[in-house]
């Protein structure tokens, strides 16, 4: 029983991804019909009630739409919940466009300044060593893996030692965007530890409870890394 509850979430999850992926990766454009139904749960080897609880998902993302007579259709993107997890994963699991990579950076800069600023102002001695250890893990990265997952535990702790729940539950949201952006900018650089002096300094103002430092730090990091990765797009055209 146990076992084929699994293999039916298993199904679902996987029509999900390989519908979302094809609508987000533009497989599909706005307007475009689905195929039917029964053809689709053909096509991808699935019951009909997978299918439409997949369906349902997918229009709870905004992704589609049910229109009498035509069916399924995917709608524009400006009804997607681009902040969504999985339309954030979807969008990442394609080349990021220049353009979403600009927003990336956007968001950022009215998101993490502040948040430094207020951990600078609110932190706890747990919480700054929660910071000092992601910085420590980066610093001892022996590969770009390693490197992103210490870079995303810095920035999340950062977001925690503002106890703000609503900040710090952000990152749960973010967290697969500003993975791919992390890993992007580090693979632009000659050597993915550059911005180590950036994120020092971030720390150093948190720690000395200095919050216009800690935010002015966090913008310098954020700036430097949107023209490291400009600079690493002008090499690959």
């Amino acid at each position: 029983m146990a076992a084929r509850a699994a293999i039916g979430r298993n199904l679902h999850a996987r029509v999900i991804d390989e519908i979302g992926e094809s609508i987000v990766g533009g497989v599909f454009h706005a307007g475009d019909a689905l195929p039917a139904e029964a053809q689709l749960a053909v096509q991808m080897e699935v019951s009909r009630t997978v299918l439409r609880e997949a369906l349902k998902v997918l229009a709870s993302k905004g992704l589609i739409e049910t229109r009498q007579k035509t069916g399924m259709r995917v709608r524009d993107p400006r009804f997607w919940n681009h902040l969504d997890a999985d339309v954030l994963a979807w969008r990442c699991a394609s080349m990021p466009t220049d353009d979403f990579v600009e927003k990336l950076v956007e968001m950022r800069g009215i998101i993490e300044p502040a948040a430094a600023m207020a951990a600078a102002r609110r932190r706890d001695a747990d919480q700054l060593a929660a910071i000092g250890h992601a910085l420590d893990a980066m610093e001892q990265a022996a590969d770009l893996d390693a490197w992103a997952q210490a870079d995303l535990r810095f920035h999340e702790s950062i977001l925690a030692a503002t106890n703000n729940e609503l900040l710090s539950s952000l990152f749960s949201v973010i967290e697969t965007a500003l993975g791919t952006y992390f890993v992007m900018s580090a693979q632009s650089a000659k050597n993915f530890r550059y911005s180590l002096p950036y994120h020092r300094d971030v720390y150093e103002a948190i720690r000395r409870r200095r919050p216009n430092e800690a935010a002015a730090a966090m913008q310098a990091m954020i700036v430097d890394s949107r023209g490291n990765l400009r600079r690493g797009r002008r090499r690959s055209t």
